[in-house]
């Protein structure tokens, strides 16, 4: 069993820049890929990005690659996800997950979740 926190969202303009973090419950964190995914008011759950259980295999959707950064620190059971040169359509709750394997790109393969962490990004 692996509970999730995030925190981090915020109110933030256009170009500016956010850090999430997603702190998980348990011993077994380490062997856990996690991923972030988002959800827009009247709009599915998408991916956003992931990362295995080390850190050295990572994977991002077109739409926030080269702006937003995954990272996690097996030490502190915490994952980020950076965000830079935010725009507004990235407006969204930001939730982060948790599965054994690395690289699912769709939120029904994860098994743990998190509540969740609006982020508003203002034009």
């Amino acid at each position: 069993q692996v509970q999730l926190v995030e925190s981090g969202g915020g109110l933030v303009q256009a170009g500016g820049s956010l850090r999430l973090s997603c702190a998980a419950s348990g011993r077994t964190f380490s062997s856990y890929a996690m991923g972030w995914f988002r959800q827009a008011p009247g709009k599915e759950r998408e991916f956003v990005a992931a990362i295995n259980w080390s850190g050295g295999g990572t994977r991002y959707a077109s739409s926030v690659k080269g702006r937003f950064t995954i990272s996690r620190d097996n030490a502190k059971n915490t994952v980020y996800l950076q965000m830079n040169s935010l725009k507004p359509e990235d407006t969204a709750v930001y939730y982060c997950a948790a599965d054994r394997f690395f690289g699912y790109v769709t939120a029904e393969e994860y098994d743990y979740w998190g509540q969740g962490t609006q982020v508003t990004v203002s034009s």
